[in-house]
This record gives C-alpha cells, sequence and structure tokens, in this order.
C-alpha cells in the first residue's frame, strides 16, 4: 500500500478509546439485534420517537430526501469516489483504502445482520440495522481521523473530533430515514453502532497490512545488492 513515512490512519493516540468504542457500539448491536429479531412492529421507543419525527414537511422532507439519496447506490458512488480522490489529492492512500475497505466492511456487515435478525418494516423490508447509517456514520469516521492526523491533535481533541462527527453524521442520516418511514429508530441506531463497531477494526486492519507491506519491501531492499 505504502511505505513507512505514510501516517496511520488510526492514530496511536485514538486506538485505545476508539477500540473501547468499537467494543461497545458491537454490544449495543447484538443486544437490540436480539430484542428485536424477527419482529414487524416497532417497539415502544420507536413508537414514541417516530411519532416525533414521521412525516416531516417541506422544506425538511427535501433535507430528508437528500440524506436519503446520497446512501442510495447513486449518492453513495458520488460521496466514496469523492472521498477516494480527496485522501489521495492529500497523499493518505491508506485512509482511501479505508474508505473503500470500511465502508464495503460496514455496509456489508449491516447487510448481513438484516437478514440474520430478519425484523422486518412495511410488510417485509428488512430494516435492522440502517444500512444508510451504517454508511454515514463510517464515512464520518473516516473524515474525523484524516483530519486528527492532518492537524496532529492529541487524544483530548481528537477523540471528541471523531466521535462527535460520527454522532452527527449518524443522527442526520437516522433522522432523515425515520422522517421518511424508511427505518424504526432503533434501526438508525444500530446501525449507528455498526458504523462504530467495524470502522476502528477496519483502520487498524489497513495501518497492520500496509506496514507488514512496508516491511516486506524494506527487507528485500536491504537484500538486493547495491
Amino acid at each position: 500500500m505504502t511505505g513507512r513515512s505514510a501516517p496511520s490512519v488510526l492514530p496511536p493516540s485514538l486506538r485505545a478509546w476508539l477500540g473501547s468504542a468499537a467494543v461497545l457500539g458491537a454490544l449495543v448491536v447484538v443486544v437490540l439485534g436480539v430484542l428485536y429479531a424477527g419482529h414487524s412492529r416497532p417497539g415502544r421507543v420507536d413508537a414514541r420517537v417516530s411519532a416525533m419525527v414521521y412525516g416531516v414537511r417541506p422544506p425538511w422532507r427535501y433535507a430528508a430526501l437528500a440524506l436519503d439519496f446520497l446512501g442510495e447506490p447513486q449518492g453513495a458512488a458520488i460521496l466514496v469516489a469523492s472521498a477516494v480522490a480527496a485522501c489521495l489529492l492529500l497523499r493518505r492512500p491508506r485512509a482511501a483504502a479505508l474508505v473503500l475497505v470500511g465502508l464495503g466492511a460496514s455496509v456489508g456487515t449491516a447487510t448481513l445482520l438484516k437478514s440474520v435478525v430478519g425484523r422486518t418494516i412495511h410488510g417485509g423490508y428488512l430494516s435492522y440495522p440502517s444500512g444508510h447509517t451504517a454508511f454515514a456514520t463510517t464515512l464520518a469516521l473516516v473524515a474525523a481521523l484524516v483530519a486528527t492526523e492532518r492537524l496532529g491533535l492529541d487524544r483530548r481533541a481528537g477523540v471528541p473530533l471523531v466521535l462527535g462527527a460520527a454522532l452527527v453524521a449518524g443522527a442526520a442520516m437516522g433522522w432523515a430515514e425515520v422522517a421518511l418511514g424508511a427505518h424504526y429508530p432503533t434501526d438508525a441506531l444500530g446501525g449507528w453502532c455498526t458504523g462504530l463497531a467495524v470502522t476502528p477494526a477496519t483502520a487498524w486492519l489497513v495501518d497492520r497490512t500496509a506496514d507488514r507491506q512496508a516491511g516486506r519491501t524494506a527487507d528485500t531492499g536491504r537484500r538486493e545488492p547495491h
């Protein structure tokens, strides 16, 4: 992927905190999945939140539709291509790899969990967890990780930035999905936690793979005759 000089996509100062957040997120995903497995109706919390959010009118409906489009194949493709191009322009190949691998892992995990959990909405559409929310959360996490590294932020500033970005992006997309009636609120929470659980692990894997490749390249260089 790149040499030793390439900066880590998961800053060492954030690894412990984001690792803990990932474990907590995974636990929430599992607990909610068990609670709502096979259900086709909203829970009490879902009903209360949906009553306040569902059926928004213009201009808020237009905002919800725009956010929803960004999670659809065409909108997502535009965002992914833009994010990869931005990472490459910033000379952050590991971040570009994380955009592709991280988003694929998050959305793929959400898709797999939908089949396993079997929760449905509107008479048969699998709903838990929200893939749109997982997608938005992961993309925000990657952007915040790049910003943390570029700005040289320490743990005290980096952790709030990364988790705050994930929260804002996940809440915005989750709101849109609930407002449009595409998901229950707990589906959105499950999607947010899916992104939070998968992204740090994927970032660590990208760094580890890149470091190993850089090590092999360095060893090969030392063995070549001069």
